[in-house]
């Protein structure tokens, strides 16, 4: 084990044994260590400069949130219609407003149902996924290596006209998917990708190809790339 990965997991359990009443102190210098090492405040996608979002939730500044919520954030910029986001991430983090798919997370007001038959009497101006694809069929059981093409044909199908689908994914995490992404199977319209390119967390964005082949990092909880897909 790397000497990162066990500074990360010691950092992960070290979070996980501190009082809720006393977690922010500690966030908080973590947050201003990482801000101050860190090589810029921005970075570059699709030609736009995003802040990189810092957060204690999920160690959110430590690993591809950082740059998936400010990108997630910037979608959201006046929507013309209603969103929907599948996978309850973005209310840990910000107050929203849009409808919220989940499958599994049983909380407020999300909607309870599988996201590869989710059939609502409304279509949508935005759909929105952040690292949360890569799970649907692989840790299900029985496991489904197919079910993420599904899911997405299905939410395509979702979409009012001239609405858009953005898919955020970690790469390596499930290799079935990878690999439809790589053969084309799952046909986004625009295909996009950023790499992590310091320790520090700093990201770049790089063609898919130079990342497509990468592993995810299990062991410092991190990917070393994340793709943006379209679907418009």
């Amino acid at each position: 084990m790397s000497k990162e990965c066990a500074q990360q997991g010691l950092l992960v359990r070290a979070t996980r044994l501190i009082p809720q009443q006393l977690k922010g102190s500690p966030a908080r210098l973590a947050i201003a260590y990482a801000r101050k090492r860190r090589s810029s405040r921005v970075f570059l996608f699709r030609g736009r400069e995003y802040e990189y979002f810092y957060h204690h939730y999920n160690l959110a500044w430590r690993n591809e949130r950082t740059v998936e919520i400010p990108i997630a954030m910037g979608m959201l910029e006046n929507c013309p219609g209603e969103t929907l986001e599948v996978g309850n991430v973005l209310s840990h983090y910000v107050d929203i407003q849009h409808d919220v798919l989940d499958k599994y997370e049983v909380t407020g007001e999300v909607i309870n149902e599988d996201v590869a038959s989710y059939r609502p009497d409304k279509h949508y101006a935005l759909i929105l996924s952040i690292s949360t694809l890569e799970h649907v069929g692989w840790d299900e059981y029985p496991r489904d290596v197919n079910k993420p093409a599904l899911a997405i044909a299905n939410l395509e199908s979702l979409l009012a006209p001239g609405g858009k689908l953005v898919v955020t994914m970690p790469v390596g995490q499930n290799p079935e998917l990878d690999r439809l992404i790589r053969q084309g199977e799952i046909g986004f319209t625009e295909l996009y990708a950023l790499k992590r390119v310091s320790r520090n967390n700093d990201w770049q964005e790089v063609d898919y190809e130079s990342v497509c082949n990468l592993s995810y990092s299990n062991r410092s909880y991190r990917a070393n790339a994340v793709i943006v897909g379209l679907i418009r």
